[in-house]
């Protein structure tokens, strides 16, 4: 009988310590799937927010308003219109062209001549209304033309005069040249390093226009060139005259081959000399081939 109620009181107790067991066995299992549940929120939304970001940000870059039309876009690549390159300004532009700076801003239809943009197209020649009068009038004003002139009226003579003056040399081609200053050469042409001629002398010495034209520019706003003068001389040349002490003439003012335009100087330089350049339809060439043997 003792053996018997011994196993019997065991029982019940083993009964509740498998109980006790299954039970924490159950609240480890709870806490494990909570913690499992909580993780999983702040992993997920990182991801979340970068696929937004990543959504959002073509729309931006693909918005048309942002891209900027250049005035004359249009025109670009066109014979008689040039595209804006780095560094260019409307005095550089005129001299490579062999056109008058104002002209180019006024065929542009610029309203600030000092602010132009690379990849703006600029008109570097004439509109055809003007391109297409030029030449009836240089025709009109033929050598026989003098001839004729003791027949016709006193007003007739008079306004014929200052025309006949271009057509004097012949065309454009026929220019009696004259050297500009009275030194030695310095340094002669060459079309990768000097677009012209430097010439020697002392500060103060004349500087001549090598023909008859009008002045197109005159200041220093051409870096590397100094106090810079600029002469048209008909449709297909100009002259440039660099590195100037002092300039003696202005723009649109017309001068004589011969006249004193400059005082020579050393602006923009490493010592006194002209720097001279002849430029047929804006490209440089060499002078040594123009000017009368020293």
């Amino acid at each position: 009988m003792a053996a018997f109620s011994s196993t019997a009181l065991e029982a019940p107790r083993a009964g509740k310590g498998a109980a006790r067991l299954a039970l924490s066995c159950l609240l480890a299992a709870a806490v494990l799937l909570v913690a499992a549940c909580g993780s999983r929120g702040p992993n997920r939304a990182p991801v979340e927010d970068r696929g937004a970001g990543m959504t959002r940000a073509p729309s931006v870059a693909m918005d048309p308003a942002s891209v900027k039309l250049l005035p004359g876009a249009e025109n670009a690549g066109k014979p008689g219109y040039y595209t804006v390159r780095p560094g260019d300004t409307l005095i550089r532009i005129g001299l490579d062209t062999g056109q008058n700076w104002r002209d180019i801003g006024r065929w542009s239809n610029l309203e600030n001549p000092n602010l132009i943009e690379v990849g703006q197209v600029l008109r570097v020649v004439p509109p055809e209304s003007v391109a297409v009068a030029r030449p009836v009038t240089s025709s009109a004003v033929a050598p026989v033309s003098p001839a004729s002139a003791p027949a016709a009226s006193a007003p007739a003579q008079a306004s014929s005069a200052p025309k006949a003056a271009p057509a004097a040399s012949g065309s454009d081609e026929d220019v009696a040249w004259i050297w500009p200053a009275q030194g030695t050469v310095l340094a002669g042409f060459d079309e990768a390093k000097n677009k012209g001629v430097d010439i020697s002398g002392k500060a103060g010495d004349a500087v001549m226009a090598s023909a008859d034209g009008r002045v197109v520019y005159a200041g220093a706003g051409l870096r590397g060139y100094g106090n810079l003068i600029i002469l048209k001389h008909n449709n297909t040349f100009l002259t440039a005259y660099a590195h100037n002490q002092t300039l003696l003439v202005k723009e649109d003012q017309s001068v004589r081959k011969g006249q004193k335009i400059a005082e020579m100087g050393n602006s923009d330089a490493d010592r006194v000399k002209l720097h001279f350049e002849i430029r047929r339809q804006g490209k440089p060439v060499d002078p040594a081939k123009y000017l009368p043997a020293k």
